[in-house]
């Protein structure tokens, strides 16, 4: 699929009309716990078609921010009641197994701060959003403060990012997806290399 056509996919969940911004906070809310949904691609969009005044950028941020929200704290409520069996029977992959021993190795050192940062990196927010819920350390209202700071960023970050490439592109706002699609995936890569660099000096040091 053409980025052209993509744009315009998403344009058709997207667009003028008032359940857009519905979309986005419905997108962004699932998004916590069925991770192939492409919430920051939508929000983006939001973003790009706000610039071109179709859609007010404020009510795209409240809506991408706030849907962020709610669904940290569903899946924080759902690893809290199902526990850490029963997630990682749903989540089994050995990716999905990976990421959750992560998440539980950096809750306790790294709270708020990868609470934050795990929303740029692939699966990052799931593992982290369930695990926080079933190791009994981090309770809910340190879980909140961190959480409503995240979204903010990631939604503030994402919906501003789209509607800054769609200023640059008016005539052809599908490049300014294109550009801000970029941006985004980069800054994700640029995380998971500086994570694994210090992972790898880390268990260098722990050897010596």
């Amino acid at each position: 699929m053409t980025v052209l056509a993509l744009f315009e996919q998403f344009t058709q969940w997207v667009s003028g009309a008032w359940w857009s911004y519905p979309a986005v906070f419905g997108v962004a809310m699932l998004d916590a716990f069925f991770p192939v949904v492409p919430s920051e691609t939508l929000a983006i969009t939001g973003g790009v078609l706000a610039a071109s005044g179709d859609l007010d950028v404020l009510l795209v941020i409240a809506a991408a921010t706030t849907g962020a929200i709610v669904g940290d704290n569903i899946s924080y409520f759902l690893g809290s009641w199902l526990g850490e069996h029963t997630v990682k029977r749903v989540f089994r992959g050995e990716k999905s197994r990976r990421g959750f021993e992560w998440a539980e190795r950096q809750l306790e050192e790294r709270g708020t701060y990868l609470i934050v940062v795990a929303r740029f990196i692939p699966g990052g927010r799931t593992a982290v959003t369930f695990s926080s819920g079933y190791v009994h350390a981090f309770p809910w209202r340190r879980f909140i403060v961190a959480d409503v700071i995240a979204g903010l960023v990631w939604g503030n970050y994402t919906v501003l990012l789209g509607y800054v490439g769609g200023r640059q592109f008016e005539a052809q706002p599908w490049k300014g997806l294109l550009l801000a699609f970029v941006v985004a995936v980069g800054l994700a890569a640029a995380i998971e290399i500086f994570r694994h660099v210090r992972a790898r000096r880390a268990a260098t040091r722990a050897s010596e």
